[in-house]
C-alpha cells in the first residue's frame, strides 16, 4: 500500500481537486489526490468529486509509469465501488485497466490484473463487467501467445454472451476468436468466426473503430488465401476508418495495402499511393520499409531485397503479416533469377551461380536442391565438384501420344464391332 494513503484523508472537494492540479510536482499532485479520495463521506457531491480525483490520479500514475500502483489502486477502491452505479464502477476499472495498458512492458501485470478483477466480479456478481475483462484478458493472452489459455477462456465467453445477446461485446469476441484461429493457422475457422463478428456487427451500430479492425481482420484472411485484391480493398476501407479516428492501426492498414500492390505484381503503384495526400500523413519507417521492398521488386534485385529485410528488419520481419508473404515473394523472386542465370548452362559452378546472384554459396545450394526436388527444372548437384549439372529436358514426340490414342480409337472400334458379332451369331 502506498505511503501516500496512510496519511489523513482530505475533503473531496473541488478546492482540493484543485490543489492537486496547482502542486509543483507530479508526487505532490498523487499524494492529495489519495488523501481525497479516503475521505469517507458518501454524499452525492463527494461522490462525484472522488470520480474525478480518481481520474486524475489514474492519469498522474500513468505519466509516472507506476504500474504497480494501479494496480493497487483498483483494489485500495473495493469499498467505493459498493456505493456508487455498478455501469460507474465498470469505467473506472476499464479505464485503469487502460491506463496500465499505456505503461510498456506491462504486459505480465495486465494479465495478473485482469485475472484478479475477474475473480472479484465473479465474488461480486458483476455479469456485465466480468465479461468484458474476460474478453480484455482474452486479447492481452493472444498478445502474449498464450493460445490455449485464450481459446479455453473465449470458448465458455462466447457461449455466454450469445445467451445474454449483447450483440456489440459478441462482436468483439468474434473478432477475438477469429484472431487466435489465425494465429494457430486455422483459417476455416478463422474465417467462421469473422463471419459472425459481421453478422453480429450487420445487427446493431458498430462504431468506425470497430469496423476498422472488421475490415483489416477480413482483409488479412483475403490476403491468406492470395486474393491480394480483395485484401486491398479491405485494407484500403480499414486505412480510412482509421486515419480518420486519427488511430496508430492505419499505419498497419496501409503498410498491408501497399504489401497487396506489391504482391499483385503492381509495385510500382507504391509511389503514388505514399505520395497521395493520406498516404503522407503517415511517412516513417514502416512506409519506407515498404518502398524499399517495392523498389527492390521492381529491379528484379535479390541485393536489394535481402538489404531492404536487414535495414527494416522490425517493420518487414517482425511484423508476422507481412514477413509470411514477403518469404513467398522473396523464395518466388529467387527461383525467378536462377532459372534465368543457370539457362544458358549443361554445367556450371554452384560459386559462379552465388556471385551472379550475389548471395552466400551455401544459400544458393540450398535452394538449387529444393528447387530440384520441387521439379522446378530437371538436374543434379554434383557437390564433390561443387557444380550443378542441368539435364536436357526430354521433349516428347507429339506423333506418339497421337499414335497412342489412335490405338485406343481402333481397340475401341474392334471391341464394338465384337460384341455385334457375337449378337448375330446368337
Amino acid at each position: 500500500m502506498s505511503s501516500s494513503m496512510e496519511s489523513s484523508y482530505l475533503p473531496a472537494t473541488t478546492e482540493f481537486l484543485a490543489k492537486a492540479q496547482e502542486a509543483k510536482d507530479a508526487s505532490e499532485s498523487i499524494s492529495i489526490l489519495y488523501r481525497v479520495i479516503q475521505d469517507p463521506s458518501s454524499s452525492a457531491d463527494a461522490l462525484r468529486t472522488k470520480e474525478v480525483a480518481i481520474t486524475n490520479l489514474t492519469n498522474y500514475l500513468t505519466k509516472e509509469n507506476r504500474a504497480e500502483e494501479l494496480r493497487n489502486l483498483l483494489t485500495q477502491l473495493r469499498p467505493f465501488f459498493a456505493v456508487i452505479p455498478k455501469a460507474k464502477t465498470a469505467k473506472i476499472v476499464r479505464g485503469i485497466i487502460d491506463a496500465v495498458a499505456k505503461i510498456p512492458g506491462t504486459s505480465d501485470l495486465q494479465i495478473s490484473l485482469c485475472k484478479e478483477m475477474v475473480e472479484w466480479t465473479r465474488a461480486e456478481k458483476r455479469t456485465f463487467l466480468r465479461q468484458r475483462v474476460e474478453a480484455r484478458l482474452a486479447a492481452l493472452l493472444l498478445e502474449n501467445q498464450e493460445y490455449t489459455e485464450a481459446l479455453t477462456l473465449l470458448t465458455s465467453l462466447i457461449k455466454e454472451v450469445r445467451r445474454l445477446d449483447d450483440k456489440l461485446l459478441l462482436v468483439d469476441i468474434d473478432l477475438l476468436e477469429s484472431k487466435l484461429h489465425f494465429s494457430l493457422r486455422n483459417l476455416p475457422k478463422a474465417k467462421a468466426s469473422l463471419t459472425a463478428a459481421r453478422t453480429a456487427a450487420n445487427a446493431i451500430y458498430v462504431p468506425p473503430a470497430q469496423q476498422g479492425t472488421i475490415d483489416l481482420q477480413s482483409g488479412i484472411l483475403h490476403a491468406e488465401e492470395k486474393d491480394y485484391k480483395t485484401a486491398y480493398s479491405y485494407f484500403f476501407e480499414a486505412f480510412e476508418a482509421f486515419s480518420a479516428l486519427e488511430d496508430p492501426k492505419a499505419i498497419f492498414s496501409l503498410k498491408y495495402m501497399l504489401l497487396c500492390k506489391i504482391m499483385v505484381n503492381q509495385a510500382d503503384d507504391v509511389a503514388g499511393i505514399i505520395s497521395s495526400k493520406a498516404g503522407l500523413k503517415y511517412l516513417g519507417p514502416d512506409v519506407d520499409a515498404m518502398k524499399a521492398v517495392a523498389d527492390a521488386y521492381s529491379k528484379r534485385s535479390l541485393k536489394y531485397f535481402e538489404t531492404a529485410l536487414r535495414d527494416y528488419k522490425s517493420q518487414l520481419e517482425e511484423d508476422p503479416i507481412v514477413h509470411r508473404h514477403l518469404s513467398s515473394l522473396y523464395d518466388t523472386l529467387l527461383e525467378q533469377n536462377l532459372c534465368r542465370l543457370i539457362e544458358p548452362y549443361s554445367r556450371v559452378e554452384i560459386a559462379h551461380i552465388a556471385e551472379m546472384i550475389e548471395l552466400p554459396v551455401d544459400h544458393v545450394e540450398k535452394k538449387l536442391s529444393q528447387m530440384i526436388l520441387d521439379k522446378k527444372f530437371a538436374g543434379t548437384l554434383d557437390q564433390g565438384a561443387g557444380c550443378l549439372i542441368i539435364f536436357e529436358d526430354s521433349k516428347t514426340e507429339e506423333i506418339f501420344p497421337a499414335t497412342l490414342e489412335t490405338i485406343s480409337n481402333v481397340g475401341k472400334v474392334v471391341d464394338s464391332l465384337y460384341v455385334r458379332s457375337a449378337k448375330i451369331m446368337a
